[in-house]
């Protein structure tokens, strides 16, 4: 499997440039047999950006960094990874359908980190072929942080394959949230995630949304971060989140939450309660 080595993390004006350029790629494209490994060795948080993250996600300031923070520190190799020539799918309109992070142990928010990225191999799914972009974070040499991000490719898929889903909770509104137009495009600046279905209502409607839409993993944090505030979160977790319906910007969405002995149970809901957004769960190691 060959590695691809960085000294700083790759700049997003020529990722999504490569990522454009991916996409229009001709269909006989045939991609590398073997996958490739991001590394980015040695990096400091920009305590600045950190500051920024945690304001439009609502984390609280503390010693460690919030839990989906490095996520956003290996988004860039995501988007390396996905616009090379020896990636085999075309990166724009690639579906993003759930995400597990793991916190081995709290990330110190001053620690040098080292990030590690690549994909699994591609399985079946009913509406086409998912596979994961796997990262890691390690301090001092140790595994400190994983990430599994689902995404599907659309095709005509395989109908007898199995969609693995987190089961629907039955859970009562803790908290109702007004979401303004503009969230998407401040969740842009503090992650780097500028696709253009999230920004304005012009840029979604082109690829088929009636208007902007919310970015998936700024949901997950934002209910991370109220589940934190309302009781705090374990040193050592693992949260799944499943994406299940667009949330269209400006909206009023409905945040339940129900913990147990080592477990909280969340989902993000419409006003009505017709429409569910979002559906996670929280198991502590």
């Amino acid at each position: 499997m060959p590695t691809r080595r960085y000294d700083d993390s790759p700049g997003f004006g020529a990722l999504y440039a490569r990522t454009v350029k991916a996409t229009l790629r001709k269909a006989e494209y045939e991609p590398d047999s073997d996958g490739l490994t991001l590394e980015l060795p040695r990096t400091a948080v920009d305590q600045d950006h950190l500051a920024a993250y945690r304001e439009v996600t609502g984390f609280s300031a503390g010693p460690a960094l919030p839990v989906t923070y490095p996520h956003v520190l290996a988004f860039p190799l995501h988007l390396d990874l996905m616009s090379d020539p020896s990636f085999p799918y075309k990166p724009m309109g690639i579906v993003h359908l759930s995400n597990t992070i793991t916190q081995l142990k709290p990330i110190p928010m001053h620690a040098e980190l080292s990030i590690e990225v690549h994909s699994s191999p591609e399985r079946p799914h009913p509406k086409g072929t998912i596979f994961d972009v796997l990262s890691s974070v390690s301090v001092d040499d140790e595994v400190v942080w994983t990430d599994s991000t689902t995404l599907l490719s659309r095709s005509a898929g395989t109908p007898s394959a199995h969609a693995d889903l987190l089961p629907d909770p039955e859970l009562k509104p803790t908290a109702s949230w007004d979401l303004r137009a503009n969230l998407g495009r401040r969740y842009a600046a503090a992650s780097g995630d500028r696709n253009p279905i999230h920004l304005w209502k012009l840029s979604a409607q082109a690829f088929g949304f009636p208007r902007q839409i919310a970015h998936g993993m700024w949901a997950k944090a934002a209910c991370l971060a109220s589940i934190q505030r309302a009781g705090g979160l374990p040193d050592a977790y693992t949260v799944r989140v499943d994406f299940r319906k667009p949330l269209l910007l400006p909206s009023r969405v409905q945040f339940s939450h129900q913990r147990s002995t080592d477990t909280v149970d969340f989902a993000l809901y419409s006003e009505d309660q017709s429409t569910t957004h979002l559906i996670g769960q929280l198991q502590t190691r």
